[in-house]
């Protein structure tokens, strides 16, 4: 290493020493046959060539060197042609399952429930009375909705939560 120590402070000369110190080891130093064959040996054209085509605007330019313009490749037909997906007609969906009498003894709860919060006076009960027969009425109708909901074997396909 050089004897020589810059102040720490000085990036710039602390740099140049450590380059001069990797240097004078001999580090980057290339022979020149080796920088001979790394260089590209490259003909000079003779005449400069013409563009074959007038350059494009920036709106006609090619999508990603690949020839086509943007607006066709976006905007235009399938490059590989109308296939049986245009003609795809998805199956009809099956038939909704009809509700069964658990499913109209959670929908009374739950309409009893928001009746007896929202209007008492329909069904002639007090204020005081109704408010904490609602919360139950719809507190039952959100378990026994939850107890209705199915644990199945999972399907194998998908994520669970």
């Amino acid at each position: 290493m050089n004897s020589r120590v810059p102040d720490p402070e000085d990036v710039d000369a602390t740099f140049a020493a450590i380059v001069a110190d990797l240097r004078a080891e001999g580090v980057g130093l290339i022979d020149d046959d080796v920088e001979a064959e790394r260089a590209p040996a490259r003909p000079e054209p003779a005449e400069p060539e013409k563009p074959a085509e007038p350059e494009k605007p920036a709106a006609e330019a090619s999508w990603r060197g690949g020839g086509a313009p943007w607006e066709d490749t976006v905007l235009g037909d399938d490059p590989a042609g109308p296939g049986d997906d245009e003609h795809y007609v998805p199956p009809e969906p099956p038939p909704l399952p009809r509700p069964g009498k658990g499913a109209f003894v959670v929908l009374l709860f739950f309409v009893v429930g928001l009746l007896l919060l929202i209007v008492p006076g329909v069904i002639g009960v007090s204020t005081a009375v109704a408010t904490p027969l609602g919360i139950l009425a719809l507190a039952t109708a959100i378990a026994l909705l939850l107890l209705r909901v199915k644990q199945g074997p999972p399907d194998g396909d998908g994520a669970q939560v």
